[in-house]
């Protein structure tokens, strides 16, 4: 076995490791959500159960906006660090340059598709009768504000590579704060209902392209110039390789979003819930979820780095304890969510506002099912980010799509046929039962890899 003990990755606790790697990329992922929580918190207030159900039909946009942020931020920062690595710089400004400018030009191109098929997106998306004015509003304000939505979240990851992981961190930070000001002011003061949830959205976005932007002049690398600003295809596609399957991952989680919708929509109104109310609720449960997903995919990602170095240096032994330590404090924090979700349903759905005890009925009910697993939803992308971490592109690939696409996406379709709005409710805690299981079996079988591998060390 080999170590290093000029590299804490390779001797330092591994318990404190995990903490100073996953902190950052929690708080990141949770000011993320916050926009979307924050927006349904307000609406929910004060435009009620029609209002959440628009922001909800209308996720699915924000959903492709971070899947085009994924594959060209991801992918471009990865071949960043990879080309610094091996000292050539000149192609490493290339992926800055090349992904700066796609990403300009993609959120320009998402904002003029959405504006022009407004309509039909959100029909798509799942809109009834009574929720597609709302969305409509609310989509045609937020479309605004894609390009830098969008443009944010890919340049953070080259800010990150970049070895600024705080500044990245803050340039989401500051934004979802002034959003919370914004919301409050545009639509209690100002009255302004779900209009001024979308100005404030908007120009909380713009605070943040603002301090992001600002930091390419003092980039550390290299100094970024306007003659970087060019597309290359070869770097494109490059770019488009490493940050695929972030972007597949993304794609898949906007088709189960727009499936569920349709399904909620279609087999509610044949039950005495109506199609509206699921829609309502499912937007609830969705930012509720996208708080569990903060610390999961966060303590998971800050896993990689330690997984990486200790892989390389062969100390299979704290590759394993790393897993292992992530997995106990993933299954802690769920289990502290998973007891609020079952104990105080009503008092959680009653902050994002009120509606008849029908809605509230539904959406405790919905609350206690849908994330009924929840204790065990970190196992599957704790998985994923290991074997990524570890190298093993292939497992975590085929990981990656199975609660979502190899799993839920059938589920939402079958069940209902034969259980109706139970069906589409009980889909989701089914998955992640049988996610699990997979994720652990994988995860064993490489585990007696490393075993032996250490045994011939």
């Amino acid at each position: 076995m080999q170590t290093n003990k000029g590299n804490p990755l390779g001797y330092a606790p591994v318990a404190g490791l995990i903490q100073k790697y996953a902190v950052p990329s929690i708080i990141s992922m949770l000011v993320s959500a916050a926009y979307n929580i924050t927006d349904q918190i307000f609406i929910g207030q004060v435009v009620g159960m029609y209002g959440n159900a628009a922001t909800n039909v209308a996720f699915p946009i924000t959903i492709l906006t971070n899947a085009l942020a994924q594959l060209i931020g991801v992918g471009a920062a990865a071949n960043f660090n990879i080309a610094m690595g091996a000292k050539r710089h000149e192609d490493a400004k290339r992926f800055v340059g090349t992904g700066l400018t796609l990403t300009s030009i993609c959120g320009l191109f998402l904002t003029v598709f959405v504006l022009v098929l407004k309509t039909p997106i959100l029909l798509l998306c799942g809109a009834t009768e009574n929720v597609l004015p709302l969305a409509d509003v609310y989509l045609g304000i937020t479309a605004i504000g894609l390009p830098v939505f969008l443009f944010t979240q890919a340049a953070s990851q080259l800010i990150r590579a970049d070895g600024s992981p705080m500044y990245s961190m803050m340039t989401n930070l500051v934004g979802a704060l002034v959003n919370v000001f914004l919301d409050w002011l545009f639509m209690f003061p100002f009255k302004l209902g779900i209009q001024g949830a979308a100005a404030a959205t908007v120009i909380g976005q713009f605070v943040s392209f603002g301090i992001c932007v600002a930091y390419f002049p003092r980039f550390k690398a290299f100094k970024v110039t306007f003659s970087m600003l060019n597309v290359k295809l070869n770097t494109s596609i490059s770019i488009a390789k490493l940050g695929l399957s972030n972007c597949i991952n993304q794609s898949i989680m906007m088709l189960v979003n727009i499936v569920l919708n349709n399904m909620l929509k279609r087999y509610g109104a044949e039950s005495v819930y109506g199609s509206d109310i699921p829609l309502a609720a499912a937007g609830i449960i969705a930012k509720l979820n996208s708080i569990i997903i903060a610390f999961s995919v966060g303590i998971a990602i800050g896993c990689q780095p330690i997984y990486g170095f200790n892989m390389g240096a062969k100390n299979f032994g704290r590759v394993k304890e790393t897993y292992k330590k992530a997995l106990a404090a993933i299954i802690a924090i769920s289990v502290v969510f998973f007891l609020a979700f079952q104990i105080f349903p009503r008092q959680i759905v009653g902050i994002f506002g009120g509606g008849s005890e029908l809605y509230f009925e539904f959406a405790e009910r919905y609350l206690r099912i849908h994330l009924m697993m929840v204790c065990i939803y970190g196992v599957q992308p704790l998985s994923v980010n290991y074997f990524s971490g570890i190298g093993a592109a292939k497992q975590g690939i085929v990981l990656s799509l199975s609660r979502q696409g190899f799993i839920l996406l059938p589920l939402l379709i079958v069940l209902p046929i034969f259980f109706g709005i139970s069906g589409v409710l009980w889909s989701a805690p089914i998955a992640d039962t049988l996610a699990t299981a997979l994720s652990l079996t994988l995860v064993s079988r490489n585990f007696k890899k490393l075993t032996k591998l250490s045994e011939l060390a």
